[in-house]
């Protein structure tokens, strides 16, 4: 059995990875999981735009450049100093494979929100005094198309952005591309309106809480239907009747993310709305943990019910947010029963769903394929969506749980 607290000897054939262009990684005997499984999700080619496209590959790219940029970041030179590939390189390559179907404002409102999540490595083109001018120029495009396209993107009757091209469905997933989004490009290109945006993503954020809450988990439905018409929409409130563990993810990682990115206007009244909401979702997260596993179950509102199941990205996503609340200290007084929580998940994470190659790498099991209220939206709907391996919704949000369970330890 493998633990969360081992760091874990580089194998002879690890090794012969590609080399990364930037560090010097001929001292590192040992890697943490944080590196490890971003070097093999580049070794298999993900992050990068296939030549056939399909509306969930924005999200792909975007949720690995996330990852891959704030290993980049991160404050521990042995994480960095045990990459085996180029990072910035790999964001580049993702960035450049999908950035010509980026500019035009009126056609990118015909993708998910999640279009909105290449905005992080665009941004990063943009500001990297290395890159090129007319990288630059392209990069600077993309992010005010993107932009633009916000404008244009459908909404619902009380100003609701429709997640796809479903009329009048607002689902929580789109919210980790949205309030990301919003919040660099305006910190970036226009600091002074800074607190004006805070207060359309706070608009946004608490429409789906209006609509979505669950009162008996105090966690969040899927999406909900402004137009009450879906089959599945709860007669008041629109609301879907599942809550699906990868779609609170989103959203509880986009609270996170938000909250950190904004220190500037930390503990105003804005930023103390977002900080409250965080802390709700995380205190009903340790109440619907799996008690035996501590890692979270596929459909939250339907625990131990036949056919449910521990599920591996919702339960690296609500890791991630947990051991990220510890470090920016949100917790107060209760910071050991939170942390103690996360390190519960993250050690059944390592032991269930990590698996170590022949090859040297890391690959990731048990993470649902796309759940889709573009459908019955039934409990059985949930619990029999294929499984995929390797997919990239489960082994990214893992790299940025191991990332903070790194700078924690």
């Amino acid at each position: 059995m493998k633990h969360h607290l081992q760091w874990l000897a580089l194998s002879s054939v690890a090794t012969a990875l590609a080399s990364n262009n930037n560090n010097d990684n001929t001292s590192c005997s040992t890697r943490p999981y944080s590196t490890w499984m971003a070097d093999s999700i580049i070794s298999r080619g993900q992050g990068i735009a296939p030549a056939e496209l399909t509306s969930s590959i924005y999200l792909q790219i975007g949720v690995v450049q996330a990852a891959l940029l704030q290993l980049l970041e991160s404050p521990l030179s042995s994480t960095l100093r045990c990459a085996q590939h180029d990072y910035r390189s790999h964001v580049r390559q993702g960035t450049k494979s999908i950035v010509g179907q980026l500019l035009n404002a009126s056609e990118d409102t015909q993708y998910p929100l999640d279009r909105l999540s290449l905005g992080r490595g665009l941004l990063d083109e943009y500001l990297d005094t290395s890159t090129s001018s007319s990288d630059k120029q392209t990069a600077k495009s993309a992010l005010d198309t993107l932009h633009k396209s916000i404008g244009l993107q459908p909404k619902n009757q009380w100003g609701g952005l429709w997640y796809f091209t479903y009329p009048y469905w607002s689902y929580l997933d789109g919210m980790y591309s949205y309030t990301a989004f919003e919040s660099l490009y305006t910190n970036a290109f226009n600091p002074s309106g800074v607190l004006n945006k805070t207060n359309d993503i706070i608009y946004q954020l608490d429409l789906l809480w209006i609509h979505c809450i669950d009162n008996n988990t105090d966690l969040l439905f899927h999406g909900y239907d402004a137009s009450v018409t879906a089959s599945w929409a709860q007669p008041i409130t629109g609301a879907s009747p599942m809550v699906w563990g990868r779609s609170m993810g989103w959203y509880f990682m986009a609270l996170i993310d938000w909250l950190e990115e904004n220190s500037s206007i930390t503990r105003t009244t804005l930023w103390n709305h977002i900080l409250v909401r965080y802390l709700d979702f995380a205190a009903a997260l340790l109440k619907t943990a799996d008690p035996d596993s501590g890692a979270w179950w596929q459909v939250l509102n339907y625990p131990g019910r036949e056919g449910n199941y521990i599920e591996s990205s919702g339960s690296a996503m609500f890791t991630y947010g947990l051991y990220k609340g510890e470090r920016l200290g949100l917790f107060d007084n209760d910071v050991d029963k939170y942390k103690k929580a996360a390190d519960k998940a993250y050690n059944y994470l390592i032991d269930n769903f990590v698996v170590e190659n022949q090859n040297g790498t890391l690959s990731w099991n048990g993470t649902v394929s796309v759940c889709s209220l573009n459908s019955s939206a039934t409990y059985d709907y949930y619990v029999n969506q294929p499984i995929l391996y390797d997919s990239v919704h489960g082994s990214a949000p893992f790299v940025l749980a191991s990332l903070e369970h790194e700078i924690s330890a």
